[in-house]
Order: structure tokens, then sequence, then C-alpha cells
């Protein structure tokens, strides 16, 4: 079942985070201890969000994430930062042409 949302998660982020956030029995809120990161992270890192919920619960070894999990959770803000970082850069190019 996981890995079927996963891979939705890398094209949807958010669709995801919602879903989890939903349906996930407190996933998120056991991983992060409050609502407020959860909340901060659908608006600007939905990915990074995700991807550090996961390596907390299923990465962890005596409550704290291992190193393999802290590397896909660095890797998955490369990509949350580098699909913002292009789609500000269209918005300049056109804004630009126009």
């Amino acid at each position: 079942m996981i890995f079927p949302l996963g891979c939705l998660a890398l094209v949807f982020p958010r669709v995801v985070l919602a879903l989890v956030w939903f349906f996930g029995n407190d996933y998120l809120g056991r991983a992060y201890g409050s609502w407020l990161w959860p909340l901060l992270g659908f608006i600007f890192l939905p990915l990074t969000t995700l991807t550090f919920a996961y390596a907390t619960h299923s990465m962890s070894q005596g409550g704290s994430v291992s190193s393999l999990g802290w590397l896909l959770t660095v890797i998955a803000l490369l990509v949350d930062i580098g699909i913002t970082g292009r789609s500000h850069a269209k918005y300049r190019r056109r804004e630009v042409d126009d």
C-alpha cells in the first residue's frame, strides 16, 4: 500500500499529504508533535514533510531517524526546492517577455 502512495506523492505531494493528514491516524502528529510543522510543510515543502514523517516512523532506530532517513529527507528537500525554483524562474521569464 505504501508504494503506490509514495509514487503518487512524487507527482501530487500536497494531495497525498492531505490524505495522510485526514486518514493517517495521527501519523503526522506523532512524527512532528504538533500541527504547525505539517501545516507549514503543506504550504512550502510538502514532499519533505511526507519524507520526514516516513523516516520517523519507518526508518527510526531507538527514537532517532537513521542516516538513510536523513538522506531521503535531504533529497526530498532538494526536490521541493528545485520544483519551487523552476516555477519561479518560469514566472520571471514570462514577466520579462510581457
